[in-house]
């Protein structure tokens, strides 16, 4: 595009023309520039409706609660089967991870906006559990995961009785000096 100044004492009719002939130029550039735009945006949702299969990673959304013995995970994970979950509970994360496949049918024409392809999310915890203690439990398309919380070791006093201790250690010293 190009736009040619002339200052107005020197204006004329020629000038007036080259004028108007540059910005109608310029409203047709713009004009053909937007009818490539969406010519363009409607390509890309073509392909995309054609080709829901493509390889994307996704994350479940997640519900995490916390009571004093206990944290609870929920994990949306609609239409997905237990077999295709995996569930790694460290002592401070909780990791799951798996996959939504397509089901391969002949119709024609799929419009879909289900989430398919290979899922992940891993999620830190505020607190150590018990991992070997956890229990899953996969319901409705709800993966729900019961993480008790790693008690800590209360400090336990014993006391040790020094006259039984030193009687008992006469009575040994007898046996090994006969």
């Amino acid at each position: 595009m190009r736009l040619t100044l002339i200052p107005p004492k020197l204006e004329t009719s020629k000038h007036r023309t080259l004028l108007s002939l540059n910005k109608v130029t310029a409203m047709m550039t713009s004009t053909r520039l937007q009818e490539m735009e969406m010519a363009r945006r409607q390509f890309n949702q073509l392909f995309s409706e054609l080709m829901p299969t493509r390889e994307t990673t996704w994350s479940p959304a997640i519900e995490f609660t916390a009571t004093e013995a206990e944290f609870i995970l929920r994990a949306q994970l609609p239409g997905i089967a237990a077999k295709d979950v995996d569930v790694q509970i460290g002592q401070d994360t909780v990791s799951i991870s798996g996959e939504h496949k397509l089901e391969a049918t002949e119709a024609k024409g799929l419009r879909s906006e289900f989430r398919y392809g290979k899922f992940r999310r891993v999620i830190s915890l505020p607190a150590p559990v018990q991992n070997d203690q956890a229990k899953a439990e996969l319901k409705d398309g709800i993966l729900t995961l019961t993480l008790p919380r790693l008690q800590a070791v209360k400090p336990t006093i014993v006391k040790l009785n020094l006259v039984e201790s030193e009687a008992q250690a006469e009575e040994t010293a007898d046996v090994w000096n006969s």
